[in-house]
């Protein structure tokens, strides 16, 4: 078991990382003394895997625990699933020693960690992550939210979890398209934050893809570490934290415009992280190699690289960007590359030079075949 810790004074918490991590909820919840009435959120198709287990050994500890299931998917990250989640707290009777766990991927820990954040004004919060995506990104470092129609997390708090538990067999159990849209936020990593990763990446994807474990646990951690840092330094997202949205600006609008449940999220951020190299080519003279080499990555892990959008689309496409949270001023700020493991933040982009990009027909935003269309993906 492979342990990475979150050090923020005394919110500082452990990140357990290997196979059958989900057995240490009952002990890791005993020792940081919970109360014993406490909830289990996941979502209908995590549930009927992995919540009976879960139940069953929060019971056996002497915990009293409830499990309540929300449609998968992006839509059930809404306001109307927190009100749902809050009846059924009220009704078991959860107190302020109670807690939460997320046991799902990262729509069920941004929900459940808004629940959990608000709930009494706060009560504890488990992360049990059980997608590639959440295990390496939205399980660690505290950002919950939900979204608005006008956008995707609109609405969130900084708040953190007592402890997280990624446990690599719950991996066996992805579908290939959601594993495979969780090696966006892994390769992301490599892009901002660390080269020797992305040659990592580069030099045993097919075994990443071929989820052997060995390779999954030492991919996992270091990802975990890598947001760790960062987080260290900035936990509220005041300056170097933006360095995690690389990519983002533009995926997450996409996930906006083309309604929620269309695209992945990883599907979605890499098409933004393609678009945002070859922005940071113009602007940051980002290598065209490097532009190549982060473009050719993502198509051999077989996710989007390109969208092709009509004009209406577009327009709304940017309008979306205007809402996002790292809008300063009415003007669209982007996290872009100057080389594979260093970028910026806060850096402003022309709408022009935007638009020009996501209709680019050049080699960073070729059409390849993929898991959502044998031609460029469209809204």
């Amino acid at each position: 078991m492979r342990t990475v810790k979150v050090p923020l004074g005394d919110r500082s918490y452990p990140i357990y990382i290997g196979a059958g991590a989900l057995s240490r909820l009952p002990m890791e919840c005993a020792r940081r003394q919970l109360a014993a009435r406490c909830a289990v959120i996941s979502d209908r198709n995590v549930a009927p895997l992995y919540g009976d287990r879960v139940l069953r050994s929060l019971r056996e500890a002497g915990f009293d625990p409830i499990l309540i299931a929300v449609p998968a998917g992006e839509k059930a990250k809404s306001l109307r699933f927190v009100q749902q989640c809050y009846e059924q707290l009220a009704v078991h009777r959860l107190e302020r020693g109670s807690f939460i766990v997320a046991l799902g991927g990262g729509v069920v820990g941004d929900l459940a960690g808004f629940v959990a954040a608000t709930y009494l004004r706060g009560i504890a919060l488990v992360q049990a992550p059980t997608t590639l995506l959440a295990q390496v990104d939205s399980s660690v470092g505290g950002k919950v939210g939900v979204n608005l129609p006008a956008g995707k997390n609109l609405v969130g708090a900084f708040y953190q979890p007592r402890f997280v538990l990624c446990d690599l067999d719950t991996l066996n159990s992805l579908p290939r398209r959601e594993f495979r849209a969780g090696l966006a936020e892994v390769i992301k990593y490599g892009i901002i934050y660390d080269a020797a990763l992305f040659r990592l990446l580069e030099r045993d994807l097919a075994g990443i893809l071929g989820r052997e474990r060995g390779v999954l646990a030492a991919v996992v951690a270091r990802c975990c570490a890598i947001k760790a840092d960062v987080v260290r330094q900035d936990e509220t997202e005041s300056g170097l934290r933006a360095i995690l949205n690389f990519g983002h600006t533009i995926g997450h609008a996409i996930e906006a415009v083309s309604g929620y449940g269309k695209f992945l999220h990883g599907e979605a951020i890499s098409i933004g992280q393609t678009a945002a190299a070859r922005i940071s080519s113009r602007i940051l003279r980002l290598r065209p190699s490097d532009v190549e080499r982060i473009t050719n990555l993502f198509k051999r892990a077989d996710l989007p690289t390109s969208i092709q959008l009509r004009g209406a689309q577009r327009a709304k496409l940017i309008e979306t960007m205007r809402l996002d949270k790292k809008v300063r001023g009415g003007e669209i700020k982007f996290v872009l590359a100057k080389r594979i493991g260093h970028v910026v933040w806060g850096e402003k982009v022309p709408t022009a030079l935007i638009e020009e990009t996501l209709d680019a027909a050049g080699p960073a935003l070729n059409p390849q075949p993929s898991i959502l269309n044998p031609s460029r993906v469209r809204c």
